[in-house]
């Protein structure tokens, strides 16, 4: 089972690979948007924004996200170093529910970009 520490690494990774993303790509990772990320099987959510290219982690914090980010997202911790390290098709597993996005439909098509 990953770490907080291992799940907080997987995010800044991710936030340096969009800050460096270009064409549509970078595009997506351009949007303005509260985002949270709930670690089911740590129960840990992490809290932040999509802003500037870059995914920010604002906080931590126990249990399910207590507001509701325009872009949640909720898997197991080694889910998410997976997906990030390319071990994990997002596809594959969103569709098989390891994996849930939830966000408006214009986002979801910007972000599956990213994904």
């Amino acid at each position: 089972m990953a770490t907080i520490e291992e799940c907080r690494a997987a995010l800044g990774k991710l936030s340096d690979n969009m800050q460096g993303a270009e064409g549509e790509v970078g595009a997506a990772a351009a949007l303005d948007r509260s985002v949270s990320c709930h670690i089911t099987d740590l129960d840990v959510t992490f809290v932040g924004r999509m802003t500037g290219g870059r995914l920010e982690v604002d906080e931590t914090i126990p249990g399910p996200p207590r507001e509701k980010a325009r872009i949640r997202l909720a898997m197991a911790g080694d889910d998410l170093v997976a997906l990030v390290g390319g071990e994990l098709n997002f596809a594959t597993a969103w569709g098989s529910g390891r994996v849930k996005l939830d966000a408006s439909l214009l986002d979801l098509f910007r972000l599956r970009k990213l994904l």
